[in-house]
């Protein structure tokens, strides 16, 4: 039977404007088995990148702290971590077996659970902390307790395979006494803790009362967890003081300045902003919220989050301003700050995380990798900071925002950093930092957290199975705690990431997530928390209307109405899909 000419017209019509439209369906098949098939290709690259560091650990610096790569020797870094002016280094410190404490849950997401099993039993036949060492308190808070802390959650979990009978809680042993001499650095007249301590005999003599911003404000999610686990409340009672007179010491513009006195309370560097000194402050208060339940750390959150937006944005960058005015101070860019996309994602703010992921990828396009420092306003590196110490940070966040978006770009750029590293810092021993990104010259340190972060977070982009009906938070370093219902005062159901699910009661049903939903938690909340009418942490509205996909998943959200955007019968962005 034949058409009518009217229908045929525009059948006609319709393929010379849509010529793609009857394979699209097969090509999007094709797409879903070619996007598997990649992710499996690049996370077997990244295991090999991790496997070629930590065998290179394991073979010349264990169990000193990390690995020289270059010469394939070791340095006992614990003492020295902050420590820019290597004061007070121990004579006899032979090291802590540093890497392989920060490795541990990495081999359990790369699934080696043999290898995790052999290093939870040696840490608990060798390593003590009876040792005259003087260390910096948040290194080693967030590299040696979390480290164990999280080890231990993963040791004393069945779908790990450790020997049934032969675990008996020996790494929670370890944590709880490093916790314990922990908490002669608390003993200040504020509350806030000094910045060394050492382990065998508590504050030197004459210690300096000078700390950071995250020295203080990053101790709740170890210490806290330390303390769930063992039923001693000290822990975390230390570090939650601390936390709230940190932030009773925010400014009228709920700004915090950088480097502050301990023993007096008063800031003695005003000028601040995301990135060293304070960047770890903010990424806390949101993840204690979200692990802990407590609603006053989602309101500390909440109103530094909208002053950083108010004070410190400037298009996608964040430069620096003053705590007291608000005023810019430094116009920079430094790596530390490429964590902040991976916050946005967790409150649901992706356009925003959008648009700062993509500078800080331009920036590491420009040189090969991400330099220290990069002065905005003249568009050029810091004279002396040209260095690239293996940093997590990017490719975290470019984790954060492929699992918000599943947008296949991401995974581009995580091949591009795997690429990079792979070309400038692998060498015969392992990995090496550069020391100057202009000419790509190398420095022999390898860091222990291009184990815990750098290869992990790599990994999970391409391989995100270790996620699947879990629920965990990962700290600063990269360690994975699990959200548990029994630690929540009250659940935090609005801001679980949807593919992290937690452990819910018969009672409990299913709720909407920020990830899921792309919810805007801010504009859930009454305004009386701080916030102003009109304020909110999704107020930036996204831009990407020509995004080439292949399915709605691709598409993402629009922030500015929380609604899902659907791939258009030509392959492109731009519908709305109501919820």
């Amino acid at each position: 039977m034949m058409l009518p000419s009217k229908i045929l017209t525009w059948v006609l019509l319709f393929l010379l404007i849509f010529p793609n439209f009857f394979h699209l369906s097969h090509s999007k098949l094709e797409s879903y088995s070619y996007l598997a098939a990649k992710r499996k290709r690049l996370s077997e690259k990244v295991r090999k990148m991790f496997y070629h560091a930590y065998d290179n650990y394991m073979m010349y610096a264990f169990p000193h702290d990390e690995l020289k790569p270059l010469t394939k020797a070791f340095t006992d870094s614990l003492s020295e971590l902050g420590n820019l002016k290597l004061e007070h280094l121990p004579q006899k410190y032979k090291g802590s077996a540093l890497s392989l404490i920060e490795s541990l849950s990495s081999l359990v997401i790369l699934g080696n659970h043999t290898e995790f099993e052999k290093g939870v039993f040696w840490l608990s036949e060798n390593l003590t902390f009876d040792v005259d060492a003087r260390i910096n308190l948040f290194e080693c808070n967030i590299r040696v307790l979390g480290g164990l802390v999280s080890a231990h959650i993963l040791a004393t979990d069945s779908t790990n395979r450790l020997v049934q009978g032969t675990y008996k809680n020996q790494l929670l042993d370890l944590a709880e006494d490093l916790g314990r001499r922990f908490l002669p650095a608390f003993d200040t007249p504020t509350g806030l803790p000094y910045a060394w301590v050492n382990l065998k005999y508590g504050v030197m003599e004459n210690e300096t009362t000078e700390t950071s911003t995250s020295g203080c404000g990053s101790l709740i999610l170890e210490m806290g967890a330390l303390s769930r686990l063992t039923g001693d409340p000290r822990f975390e009672s230390a570090a939650l003081r601390a936390l709230r007179k940190l932030w009773s010491m925010r400014s009228s513009l709920n700004l915090l300045g950088t480097t502050l006195d301990v023993a007096n309370g008063e800031w003695i560097e005003h000028s601040s902003g995301i990135g060293a000194g304070v960047d770890s402050f903010y990424e806390y208060l949101i993840k204690a919220h979200i692990l802990f339940g407590r609603e006053e750390f989602w309101r500390m959150f909440q109103s530094a989050y909208v002053a950083v937006q108010k004070y410190f944005r400037h298009g996608p960058w964040y430069h620096e301003a003053d705590m007291r005015t608000g005023k810019a101070t430094y116009w920079q860019l430094t790596s530390l700050q490429a964590f902040w996309p991976g916050v946005q994602v967790l409150v649901g703010d992706i356009a925003a995380a959008n648009m700062s992921h993509r500078e800080f990828y331009y920036v590491w396009n420009k040189y090969g990798v991400l330099p220290e420092r990069y002065l905005l306003d003249h568009q050029m590196l810091h004279p002396t900071e040209k260095y690239y110490p293996l940093r997590p940070e990017l490719v975290e966040s470019t984790f954060y925002l492929y699992q918000a978006t599943k947008d296949p770009w991401y995974m581009e750029v995580g091949q591009s950093i795997m690429e990079s590293l792979n070309l400038y810092t692998k060498v015969e021993g392992g990995f090496a930092s550069i020391r100057d990104v202009t000419t790509m010259e190398l420095e022999d340190h390898q860091h222990s957290f291009f184990l815990s972060e750098t290869c992990k977070y790599l990994y999970l982009l391409f391989d995100d199975s270790f996620l699947v009906n879990r629920n965990y938070i990962f700290t600063t370093e990269g360690h994975p705690l699990p959200v548990l219902s029994s630690w929540h005062e009250r659940l935090p159901e609005a801001y679980i990431p949807s593919n992290w699910t937690y452990v819910k009661s018969e009672e409990q049903v299913k709720q909407a997530s920020a990830m899921s939903m792309r919810v805007c938690p801010a504009t859930s909340l009454d305004h009386g928390h701080g916030q102003q009418p009109g304020e909110s942490a999704c107020h930036i509205p996204d831009s990407r209307a020509d995004h080439r996909c292949f399915n709605d998943e691709d598409c993402g959200v629009d922030s500015s109405n929380c609604r899902r955007r659907s791939c258009s019968m030509a392959g492109y962005c731009g519908q709305w899909l109501f919820m």
